[in-house]
């Protein structure tokens, strides 16, 4: 088997077990009704199934990079893949939501360990001028799955027990486990690695409150609420504390360095507009289609499907211009893209047809492709070998932190402004909520754009050795 080969594998390998943990994460969210009967419970005990993966995955993130230097990355993975397989059974076997919970928990400290493990075992074996297609072909599981998830968890819902949502996980998770085992590069653990125990402290801190609060709101009330108010305040001290106190330290948790390399810190950005961009119209359309134009479940997923594939080719294409060009000459275009996307259903009114939708979406899945993974690759590349691991976990960690943000800011904008619209112009619940999520888009729209001059800004790997 050649060299060659073997890098491929590597990338079927992380790129199977990121799948399989986007994949379950995305099948529960439409189905959280269905655990409330079954568990005689409210919407607030079941969406803690959510809500603890959530909060896990992120306040183990921080912990990816001295792992993977302690132990070696593809220990600290297959140790997540393993971790995985272990919360998917507990799950199937719950016989109470809170036991429900636990194994979520589960799954999200596996996630945690496995998502930002995986692109620097990517980068382990690639050269820079091969990354951008090769964490292409990575990236095409991140969108698919999101993609798929919520019609796949509707259709098993709908014909099977619900411990089938848990259960579908394992045969996926396994075969990435025979991949990794197999493919993965082994690297030497580095004993003299220290552990920051109070970095690790406060990062858990802040990271967890703000999490928390995130995860748990979609209302104003629910941020009013003394105890959220307290714990956003708790949160932002820490993570403060946790900065100074992190750039003092000779081996800290998270090298905060990497944010003076300027085309890694552009990519952030960038990462930060993406996501407004993809978390946006992931919120919005199924109340666009449900609410306003009285389209199924189904139907609401089918829309994604074709974004998802678009997003996944122009990726592929977008990693292989990066590694040939260099960022400028691909990110830009799909911000520019993502924003005439969102705009685009700015603008759509109560008789626009599905088929009009679904280009509409389509064309942001372009976007989506060329501005994403392209960002996040040419910002990695930027760094630092030795700091790959650590520049991995922080843009893992940067991601998920604004994914909620940007669902927790249009769903209040969205539920203020129908509600609003309801009361003082007394139009429709269908006019009202149409207007909202027009406005809505817009405004994603404009905080994508904002990003392009930091896009422009980002040098690609011949440019930064200059």
């Amino acid at each position: 088997m050649t060299k060659q080969t073997n890098k491929w594998l590597v990338v079927l390998a992380v790129l199977t077990g990121t799948f399989t943990v986007v994949l379950n994460n995305s099948m529960l969210n439409p189905v959280l009704p269905k655990f409330q009967e079954i568990f005689n419970t409210d919407a607030v005990g079941t969406g803690w199934i959510l809500t603890i993966f959530m909060i896990a995955m992120g306040m183990v993130m921080p912990l990816t990079g001295y792992l993977g230097d302690r132990f070696g990355k593809k220990k600290v993975y297959i140790a997540g893949l393993i971790l995985f397989v272990f919360g998917s059974v507990m799950g199937a076997l719950s016989s109470t939501l809170s036991l429900v919970i636990i194994a979520r928990a589960v799954q999200g400290i596996a996630g945690g360990l496995m998502m930002p493990n995986a692109m620097a075992l990517i980068f382990q074996v690639f050269p820079k001028n091969e990354r951008g297609f090769a964490v292409g072909i990575y990236g095409i599981a991140v969108m698919i799955a999101p993609a798929i998830g919520p019609t796949l968890g509707g259709i098993i819902s709908i014909h099977f027990d619900w411990f089938y949502l848990f259960l579908i996980n394992i045969p996926f998770a396994i075969l990435s486990l025979i991949f990794s085992i197999k493919y993965l590069v082994t690297t030497e653990p580095n004993r003299s690695v220290k552990f920051d125990t109070i970095g690790f402290i406060l990062v858990t801190i802040g990271i967890g409150s703000l999490l928390y609060v995130l995860g748990q709101g979609r209302d104003i009330e629910h941020f009013a609420n003394f105890t959220n108010i307290s714990l956003i305040i708790i949160g932002i001290i820490a993570l403060i504390i946790f900065i100074k106190y992190e750039v003092k330290q000779e081996q800290p948790l998270l090298n905060l360095s990497v944010f003076k390399i300027k085309t890694f810190r552009y990519s952030m950005y960038v990462t930060v507009a993406a996501s407004i961009g993809l978390f946006s119209a992931l919120f919005l359309l199924p109340y666009l289609l449900q609410d306003v134009y009285g389209y199924s479940e189904i139907e609401t997923g089918l829309i994604f499907l074709p974004s998802a594939i678009a997003s996944g080719i122009f990726m592929t294409i977008g990693g292989k211009i990066l590694d040939v060009k260099g960022p400028k000459y691909v990110v830009p275009i799909g911000i520019l893209i993502i924003t005439v996307a969102s705009v685009l259903f700015g603008f759509v009114n109560i008789t626009t047809g599905f088929w009009i939708l679904l280009i509409i979406n389509t064309l942001h899945g372009f976007g989506l492709g060329f501005g994403n993974m392209p960002a996040t690759t040419a910002g990695m590349n930027a760094i630092p070998e030795h700091l790959v691991a650590q520049g991995s976990a922080m843009n893992n960690l940067i991601r998920q932190i604004a994914s909620s943000v940007a669902i927790v800011f249009f769903s209040i904008y969205f539920e203020l402004r129908r509600g609003q619209m309801m009361l003082n112009e007394s139009i429709s619940y269908q006019e009202a909520s149409l207007q909202a999520i027009n406005e809505s888009f817009i405004i994603s729209g404009v905080l994508v754009i904002i990003s392009i001059p930091f896009a422009y800004k980002m040098k690609g790997v011949e440019e930064e050795r200059s």
